[in-house]
């Protein structure tokens, strides 16, 4: 299945993808949250969907939000792409490198990015990020996969300046409003035939920046599902985002290329659709 919630920012309801059209399930599914995925919420939908197919069609020039709910938990992988450690002067992590992003900084895929106060430097990074399914803690890696829901495409807005300059942990240069465009919708496992395989790409106002594929990460998402459930509980419905490949603003030699107002982003990945965001300066 491919899940969505559309309408307006705040009142999103839940949908689903069927071929190319969108559909309203909202009449037998409050919302793609916590709750839903951890009463084996995507079971039941599709036993649903099997047994009645008719419900409301949703236009396709409705706003998409963040197909998931807003989770407990954003939880981020750093320098996990051998050419992207490479590009930043970074070594190869030995263990994966943990960061998070506040909740508020999810949105919708084609929501405007909101270009943060006093910035100077933010950058992008096209995302494979994985859902998680069930209550997660100390996972064993041959049963990992038994706990994502789905993967969806995020873009893992970053402030260098936030990040890197100003001290104390990432966290600052990550979690700022819009900052975490996910979607356009959450694809159940069965819908990708290899996960570690997926071509990915983002232009920057028509300009390819990156380009690459999930066969290139260092740590796969059956070991980040095991690594981080040594550490905390994962949820249901808490969105791990698996890092980014080479082509990054900050990684551009000789001078790095940041975002400004009125520049266009877009991004996209085999199986996982295609996002635009329009950057925007902040205004109150």
């Amino acid at each position: 299945m491919k899940l969505i919630r559309f309408g307006a920012a705040g009142q999103e309801k839940p949908g689903v993808i069927i071929g190319e059209k969108r559909y309203d399930v909202s009449s037998i599914v409050s919302d793609f949250n916590e709750a839903f995925f951890e009463d084996n919420g995507l079971e039941k939908l599709k036993k649903a969907l099997e047994s009645n197919p008719a419900f409301p069609e949703v236009g396709a020039d409705v706003r998409l939000g963040s197909p998931v709910a807003r989770p407990s938990k954003i939880i981020c992988i750093g320098l996990n792409y051998v050419d992207h450690c490479h590009e930043t002067g970074a070594p190869i992590p030995t263990e994966p490198i943990i960061f998070f992003k506040s909740t508020t900084s999810l949105c919708g895929p084609n929501d405007d990015l909101v270009i943060p106060k006093n910035s100077e430097k933010t950058d992008w990074e096209i995302e494979l990020a994985f859902v998680v399914g069930k209550k997660a803690s100390y996972v064993e890696e041959a049963e990992a996969l038994d706990y994502v829901a789905g993967y969806a495409l995020l873009n893992d807005y970053s402030e260098r300046a936030f990040q890197i300059e100003m001290g104390g942990q990432w966290a600052k240069g990550k979690g700022c409003d819009t900052f975490a465009p996910l979607g356009p919708f959450l694809a159940t496992q069965d819908e990708i035939a290899d996960v570690n395989n997926l071509p990915m790409w983002l232009t920057v106002n028509g300009k390819k920046f990156q380009n690459s594929n999930t066969s290139n990460l260092v740590f796969k998402i059956p070991f980040l599902v095991h690594y981080l459930s040594q550490f905390m509980t994962l949820l249901p419905g808490d969105i791990i985002s698996t890092g980014t490949p080479p082509g990054v603003g900050l990684g551009i030699k000789p001078d790095p290329i940041y975002i400004k107002a009125g520049d266009v982003i877009e991004l996209g990945m085999d199986g996982l659709g295609s996002s635009k965001q329009v950057a925007k300066a902040y205004s109150k």
